[in-house]
């Protein structure tokens, strides 16, 4: 007896997994009383089809399985992370696993604790995105301890360079310069940087790539770094209104929706008395009034390459231990424009 399934005749639970898995019951029997005749990927579907439909394994087959893989995001209220979440679940099925959704609020799990709890789930691996990897003041030796086990995971947007793990990352470096060159290429000579805390590691390559572009143009520098969110954005980029920037370059597609926001505020129009850039290209951004010019995270195939390499580690065949950068993409739509033409020059 499976435990955990609903009090129905055996031969119906038979015919739930079954009719999940896509095959004969008696194909079922077969893989869970653990006998041959079954290919590789007909007992992954069966096993998957247990973990969909909430029925837990047979001892017999939990250690060998490898069906589960947790994955820890942030938060779902910034759009990029359940576009990640939903790239990443639909790779990871197509692998033949059932992913673990794992989402922090504030207040709520942690993600140590979301780890305790995969380890209890006897996970195969885990993917964390954006996690306390991205933060330079969190401790890291939580993941030494996780590859130590050995447990495979692969770490999205958040490089630590002493940690033997596979990395996938966007280039944070060049999303700052895409920004800031195409501000210049409109004529802006004031050009703001609103990004969020400077602890994160993602934040600093950012930071990096706009100081970078603006040192090679001859300009002043106008950084505000605030929370992430479209409060943050807001706040930061009234402070630098005050400081007359005709362009904004923002460090999520949230905080440019603030930067809107405060722009409007002081009456003044998007873009024709301020450009603003956003950064990830979350969904809906194409939709904003104005349409957000951004730059765009690849995040297909960030996802796909973290997978991919997650599921290497599990079939005993390791990725390099090393980063994973992928080129961002300058998404050029209506919120930024040609610089007014009574502007201080800021050289």
């Amino acid at each position: 007896m499976l435990r955990g399934m609903p009090p129905q005749p055996g031969r119906a639970r038979l015919a739930d997994i079954a009719g999940q898995a896509g095959v004969s019951e008696a194909t079922v029997s077969r893989v869970l009383n653990d006998r041959p005749g079954v290919r590789a990927d007909t007992r992954q579907s069966v096993l998957t089809a247990l973990d969909v439909l909430g029925y837990e394994r047979p001892e017999r087959l939990r250690k060998r399985s490898a069906g589960l893989v947790g994955l820890v995001v942030p938060e779902l209220e910034n759009p990029v992370f359940p576009k990640f979440a939903q790239t990443i679940e639909s790779a990871l099925a197509q692998q033949g696993f059932t992913p673990v959704l794992c989402t922090q609020t504030a207040g709520g799990v942690t993600e140590d604790e979301y780890v305790e709890m995969l380890l209890d789930r006897q996970v195969a691996g885990v993917i964390f995105v954006s996690g306390l990897h991205a933060d330079t003041a969190a401790d890291h030796d939580r993941y030494r301890k996780l590859v130590d086990r050995p447990l495979p995971i692969v770490l999205i947007n958040g490089y630590v360079e002493d940690l033997d793990a596979p990395f996938v990352s966007c280039d944070e470096v060049l999303a700052g310069r895409l920004a800031v060159a195409h501000l210049v290429a409109l004529g802006h000579t004031r050009i703001g940087l609103v990004n969020g805390p400077e602890r994160f590691q993602p934040v600093r390559r950012r930071l990096a790539g706009y100081r970078a572009e603006i040192a090679a143009h001859g300009l002043a520098e106008h950084v505000e770094l605030s929370l992430f969110g479209v409060e943050g954005g807001q706040a930061a980029t009234q402070r630098l209104l005050d400081r007359g920037v005709t362009g904004v370059a923002c460090g999520s597609d949230l905080m440019a929706l603030g930067a809107i926001r405060a722009i409007h505020a002081r009456g003044l129009s998007v873009p024709g008395d301020v450009s603003v850039v956003g950064y990830d290209d979350s969904p809906l951004m194409a939709f904003t009034d104005p349409p957000l010019t951004t730059v765009r995270q690849q995040i297909t195939a960030m996802s796909h390459a973290a997978v991919r390499a997650l599921v290497d580690e599990i079939n005993g065949q390791p990725a390099p231990h090393s980063e994973y950068v992928f080129r961002p993409e300058l998404v050029v739509r209506a919120s930024t424009g040609v610089a007014p033409r009574v502007t201080t020059t800021g050289r």
